[in-house]
This record gives structure tokens, C-alpha cells and sequence, in this order.
């Protein structure tokens, strides 16, 4: 029985980690059984919330950006495709959800397997690649004004093809290496990386350093440099002539999604990191090691939550999204009570037409 517990902390903990590699190793010495019971539990109902909110408000995102003309900037296209990046990765949750709930037993196939893993990390890429642009759009917009006014949507759109290719081709390793396995002292097809047993190990440090350098550290170096360089330049030019209420108004949303963003990620990435060190044999502590094991799921549960955060940055921080928004909804209730209008005279006029043949069907005549 204690065989088994460990074989499923394993199995779960690699499946937590399509995005990070947990600590799987040395776990014999130090792994802790309490973990098994809360993972479980939590995941599938933390999952099933998150997927609820997150794609009624990233859905109700798009549609405010596809359907007003007005919304249509450099900075919408960004936050756009970040939407629609984070719907993809929340149309995954109900497999992930139902998978836990079933106690690691993969019912939807070898190729929804990788699907569902691919669009994880392809969710992991793309967001902080689309909020790195929009750092970048924003610092050209404040400190370039004159210069920035060049930029099209045209530019805005290819540079979004551009990121979703580097976030695919990031992905392909995930989409090669997961498959559903057989546990055999489990008796469950589980969905797992299933790289090489012989170097299984540096696999999994060579692809958490792939998510840790070029999934967060790179992007958000690139990030802190374009906020530092917008400070420096707002503290020198108080008395600037640019629009400073768009200005400001649109540097509070990007501003609020790129600390959203760190504050979700952050912990994850560092767990990752400790158990890249662990894996390396630098740390050799039980207690850590039993740390991480124990503060991953709940990282990831954070990293998840990001995605229906978004929407909700949207509404509260940028004032022009929520007259958008009202907007939009108005005239769906405008289309909706004209539609309804347009039925009801129809059908009145419906009615009174057969009303001189009524008559034919009176005894009296």
C-alpha cells in the first residue's frame, strides 16, 4: 500500500507538472502521504471553478473587442490574442478535472492526451509573450509618442503570428513526450511525459529550465526593463504633452496584468527551480524537497487562476472596456427588443388577416 501511494504521488506530481517537473526523485526517502488526499480533492472543484469564470469573462473579452470598432488598437490586439490563449487553455479543464476526479485514470485518448497537455504550456508561453508586447507597445506609446504613432494594426497583428509560432514551437517538445502510460500497481492509463528511462532525469531539468528561462525569466527581464525605462521618462517629462488621461488609463490595465501575472506565476516558477536543484543533487534536503512537493499543486492552482483574473482586470481597471462592454450589451438588448417588436407585429398582422374569412365558418351565413 505504501508501494502504491508513492507510484500515484509520482504519476499526479508529473501531471501537475506538464508545465513544471515536480519532485519525483529521492522521493521514496521523503515523500509525505498526507499529500495524496487534499491534491486530489482540491484539484478537480479548483479546476471546475476556474474553467466556469474564466471562460464566461474571457469570452465576454472577445466579443467586447470583436465587436467594437472603437477598441480596435495595438494594445487590443494584444490583449486580444491573450484571451483567446487563455480560452484554449480553460477548454482543457474539464478533462483535467474529470481526470483527478477519477483518480489519474486518462479516459479520452492517446491524441487528447497531448492536446490537453499542449495547450497547458502553449497557455504558459503565449500570455507572457502577448503581456511582454504590450510592455513593449506601451513603452514605445509613452516614451517614443511621435514615433509610435507609425505602428498599424497590421504590424500589431503579424507581431501576434509571430508569438503564436515561438509558443507553438516552445510547445512541441510537451506535444512529443506526453502519452497516456500504463501504471501497472495502479491498474490506470495515466497521461504522462514518457521521456527516455535513461535519461529521464535530464529531461526533466532540461525542459523545467526551457518554461523557468525562456517562459518567464527572459519575458519578464524584457518587462521590468520597459517599466523602468516608462518611469524614468514619466519622472523627467511632467510637463509632456501627451494625452496624458489615455496615457494613463491604458498603462493602469497593462500595468495590472503584468503584476497579475507575476503575483499568479512567480511561486511556480521558483518551485520549479528548487526542484531543478534537487534533481542536480545541489539540494539534498528532505524537508525541501517534501516542501515543494507539497506547495506545487497549490502554485499551479495560483498559475491557473491567472486566466480568469484577466477579465476581471478588464472591467475594474479600464474604464473604456466597461462603456464598451455596456455598450455592447445595450445593443444586444436593443437587437433583441426589435427583433421581438418586428415578431409581434407580424404575428398581429398574421392575425387579422384571416379575420373576412372568419366568417365561413358561422352557422348564421
Amino acid at each position: 500500500m505504501e508501494n502504491q501511494n508513492y507510484s500515484v504521488l509520482i504519476i499526479m506530481n508529473e501531471e501537475l507538472q506538464d508545465m513544471a517537473i515536480n519532485v519525483t526523485s529521492n522521493l521514496s526517502s521523503c515523500a509525505n502521504n498526507t499529500i495524496l488526499d487534499y491534491q486530489m480533492n482540491l484539484l478537480p472543484a479548483f479546476y471546475a471553478f476556474i474553467f466556469i469564470f474564466g471562460f464566461i469573462g474571457n469570452s465576454l473579452v472577445i466579443s467586447v473587442l470583436c465587436l467594437q470598432r472603437d477598441m480596435k488598437t495595438v494594445a487590443s490586439i494584444y490583449i486580444l490574442n491573450l484571451a483567446i490563449a487563455d480560452l484554449l487553455f480553460l477548454m482543457t479543464l474539464p478533462f483535467w478535472a474529470t481526470y483527478y476526479a477519477l483518480g489519474l485514470k486518462w479516459m479520452f485518448g492517446a491524441a487528447m492526451c497531448k492536446i490537453s497537455s499542449s495547450l497547458l504550456t502553449l497557455n504558459l508561453f503565449a500570455s507572457i509573450f502577448f503581456i511582454s508586447c504590450m510592455s513593449v507597445d506601451r513603452y514605445l506609446a509613452i516614451v517614443y509618442p511621435l514615433r509610435s504613432q507609425r505602428r498599424t494594426l497590421t504590424q500589431a497583428v503579424f507581431v501576434a503570428l509571430i508569438v503564436w509560432v515561438l509558443a507553438v514551437m516552445s510547445t512541441l517538445p510537451t506535444f512529443y513526450f506526453r502519452n497516456v502510460y500504463y501504471i501497472k500497481n495502479l491498474d490506470v492509463h495515466a497521461c504522462v511525459m514518457d521521456f527516455p528511462k535513461e535519461e529521464y532525469s535530464s529531461w526533466c531539468v532540461s525542459m523545467a529550465l526551457l518554461k523557468i528561462t525562456l517562459g518567464f525569466c527572459f519575458p519578464v527581464t524584457v518587462i521590468l526593463t520597459c517599466y523602468s525605462m516608462i518611469g524614468l521618462h514619466l519622472k523627467s517629462t511632467k510637463g509632456s504633452i501627451l494625452n496624458t488621461k489615455t496615457r494613463d488609463r491604458v498603462l493602469r490595465i497593462v500595468t495590472a496584468i503584468v503584476v497579475c501575472f507575476l503575483i499568479c506565476w512567480l511561486p511556480f516558477h521558483v518551485l520549479t527551480f528548487l526542484d531543478v536543484l534537487t534533481r542536480m543533487h545541489i539540494i539534498n534536503d528532505c524537508r525541501i524537497q517534501t516542501f515543494v512537493e507539497a506547495a506545487m499543486p497549490l502554485s499551479i492552482c495560483l498559475g491557473f487562476s491567472n486566466s480568469c483574473i484577466n477579465p476581471l482586470l478588464y472591467c475594474f481597471v479600464g474604464n473604456q472596456f466597461r462603456e464598451n462592454f455596456r455598450h455592447v450589451f445595450n445593443s444586444i438588448k436593443l437587437l433583441q427588443s426589435t427583433n421581438s417588436h418586428q415578431n409581434s407585429s407580424k404575428h398581429g398582422n398574421d392575425s387579422k388577416e384571416p379575420e373576412p374569412n372568419g366568417m365561413y365558418g358561422n352557422p348564421i351565413v
